[in-house]
């Protein structure tokens, strides 16, 4: 542990002219006696430190001092390229090794180019979770990460969705996609490719086996496709409703964008009162009410009766409320 302390240390001055007691240890998270000892440490052992007394004292590397630990290790050069995703790190056990990694790409850098890292920083930023939803680390993700790293096979247990029950598969897991806020693990079971909620595992244990890779295999290409597959298969009943040119609008905005295009490419002209009758693929009658309730008077619902009833009574009510 202090040796990666001292380490950590010696990676800051370097990328850094001077820095203060206060502000090493507010980077190493240890108090300022510390940093004292590991700098009388650093020096005894021939690593020129050099501390400036004094207000506007700190400590420096002496005479242009550079240290040849900038190499990447696998898991800091894997975790540099993720670091715009800092709470995905963090929930991965990434972090430690996303800060060494920054840390000796920022000491082999020119020094009028180490406050990249800094600037970048304050310019742009990912905040993958959704509105309105409160993140939840699933607990078992630090585990799945590992086996994805490190290529092994994991034998996970898992809930059904609706209540099924719970389910043990062997799993060669081959990425992990943040979607929205919510893990989601791409793995091989047996010979077909499926994708897991990773907050639905109940318990993962990684196995020593190692599998080897499909080195055809694209994630981004392989999570694209089941989540196009996903979004259609969840539309499982039909509605048509007349849309004025602002409800047709709103419609992409409120429903899947491109089953919305598809429908509407498809249906006829607009009548005479520049409305469009549109067939639409909705999930249930119960989303389809709360989606297109939000388009108001630009819509009508034309069928199934029972669903243009609901919005009918619904009508009334609006009615009698603002009469």
């Amino acid at each position: 542990m202090r040796a990666a302390r001292l380490i950590t240390m010696v990676l800051l001055l370097q990328s850094r002219p001077t820095m203060t007691a206060a502000e090493l240890a507010r980077e190493l998270e240890v108090s300022e006696r510390t940093v004292a000892r590991d700098a009388q440490a650093l020096s005894e052992a021939g690593i020129p430190v050099y501390a400036d007394r004094g207000r506007t004292g700190g400590y420096r590397l002496v005479g242009g001092y550079r240290t040849r630990l900038t190499g990447l290790a696998r898991d800091e050069a894997e975790a540099l390229f993720l670091s715009g995703l800092p709470s995905a790190l963090r929930e991965m056990g990434l972090q430690d090794a996303a800060s060494t990694a920054r840390l000796k790409v920022t000491a082999a850098l020119l020094p009028s180019l180490r406050d990249a890292s800094d600037t970048a920083a304050q310019r742009f930023h990912l905040d993958a979770p959704g509105w309105y939803q409160e993140p939840v680390t699933p607990e078992l993700l630090p585990a799945v990460a590992e086996a994805v790293r490190d290529d092994r096979m994991v034998r996970a247990r898992y809930r059904r969705r609706g209540g099924g029950g719970e389910a043990e598969r062997e799993l060669a897991p081959y990425g992990l996609v943040l979607k929205a806020g919510v893990w989601y693990v791409c793995a091989r079971a047996g010979t077909d490719f499926r994708v897991y909620r990773v907050d639905r595992f109940t318990a993962v244990t990684v196995s020593d086996e190692r599998f080897v890779r499909d080195g055809t295999f694209d994630l981004p290409g392989f999570w694209a496709e089941r989540a196009a597959q996903f979004a259609r298969s969840i539309l499982r009943t039909e509605v048509t409703v007349r849309v004025s040119e602002a409800g047709a609008g709103g419609l992409p905005h409120t429903m899947d964008r491109s089953a919305v295009h598809e429908a509407l490419e498809a249906a006829r002209p607009p009548d005479g009162d520049g409305w469009r009758t549109v067939v639409l693929p909705v999930e249930s009658l119960d989303v389809a009410y709360d989606q297109l309730m939000s388009l108001g008077p630009e819509l009508e619902v034309v069928e199934p009766p029972a669903l243009r009833a609901r919005f009918a009574a619904a009508a009334e009510r609006l009615s009698r409320l603002y009469r």
